[in-house]
């Protein structure tokens, strides 16, 4: 009888123990089906998924009212939220980051996530800005800019960058990478440049296989695709190809110095890229570089000039110098 008093005093006890130690995060956005998702993956420990470490305490509710898939679901999302989860609404930036120990910053729409993290680095929280990082390069570059100035952690990423299927695929013996081709899904919204609203998927893609090193873009674009072809230092070649019919798969197929690969179907959970949150949140560490990140968001701002300017080619770094103006 002793026995199992004790052993049900260390079972709560241990249980509490980790509870505890759970970060709190605070959520800033509720217009997208991923605040849902990503608070069951992290509160649930039934979850098949579940990723232990942190729990969604603490939201604040911001939407935008002039895209349709924004302001049509922040109130569904809000009531499951607060009915399901037991997450507490707040009235403002400030007061959420008064009761969180981190941020989740996941506005479907990217225009407003600079003036959301400003007071968000002011207050030293370690943050995850769900994709796109941005609305532009030039607030791309400004949110880096004030997290390094102010020493605090800022993380961004796809969930494209770690299916399963593409960890499985960094791991071929290709030998090394020479060229890619990444297509997906990049259907349009009026209110962010081309390829930032959906094509970010494939373009993140692109990255996680090809790195960094892109210097020039050129971009073929019609009703229904998008055909961008970087060109790497070292003659290294990148593709993406985004979908915009009634047919968006996704896929990456790389060719190496040895041998070449392709993606083959695997999860789509999102629970590898909450792992990598979590483990940021707890480090400090991003897993994918401030340099990565901009120079993919480059890579999508020097494909919309190479449309304006009829497929011309376009250098990276000039858009990023117009950028910094």
């Amino acid at each position: 009888m002793l026995r199992r008093v004790f052993n049900l005093f260390a079972s709560v006890f241990i249980t509490s123990t980790a509870f505890a130690a759970d970060l709190r995060v605070g959520i800033i956005g509720l217009d997208t089906s991923h605040v849902v998702a990503f608070t069951k993956t992290l509160n649930v420990a039934t979850n098949k998924d579940h990723v232990p470490g942190a729990r969604v305490v603490a939201a604040y509710k911001s939407f935008s009212p002039d895209i349709e898939s924004s302001a049509s679901r922040v109130e569904e999302y809000t009531k499951q939220l607060t009915e399901q989860f037991g997450v507490k609404l707040v009235g403002s930036v400030g007061e959420l980051c008064q009761q969180v120990d981190v941020v989740m910053l996941e506005n479907v729409d990217g225009r407003p996530h600079l003036e959301l993290a400003r007071p968000v680095i002011k207050a030293r929280k370690r943050l995850f800005i769900d994709k796109p990082v941005a609305g532009s390069l030039k607030d791309t570059l400004e949110i880096f800019r004030l997290a390094k100035q102010a020493g605090v952690p800022v993380f961004t990423a796809s969930a494209y960058r770690y299916y399963d299927s593409m960890i499985e695929l960094k791991k071929a013996p290709v030998g090394e990478v020479r060229s890619a081709i990444s297509f997906g899904p990049a259907h349009l919204e009026k209110t962010h440049p081309d390829l930032y609203w959906y094509g970010i998927h494939p373009t993140e893609a692109l990255f996680t296989v090809m790195g960094t090193g892109c210097e020039v873009v050129t971009r073929v674009a019609t009703e229904e695709n998008d055909v961008v072809v970087g060109l790497w230092k070292g003659g290294r070649v990148g593709t993406l190809q985004g979908l915009r019919g009634k047919a968006t798969p996704h896929k990456v197929t790389v060719f190496g110095s040895k041998t070449w690969a392709e993606q083959k179907q695997g999860s789509d959970s999102y629970a590898p890229l909450l792992k990598e949150v979590v483990k940021f949140f707890q480090t400090g560490i991003s897993p994918v570089s401030p340099e990565e990140t901009i120079e993919m968001f480059a890579f999508m701002e020097a494909a919309d000039e190479s449309k304006r300017q009829e497929g011309k080619p376009v250098k990276l770094a000039d858009v990023i110098e117009k950028a910094k103006r």
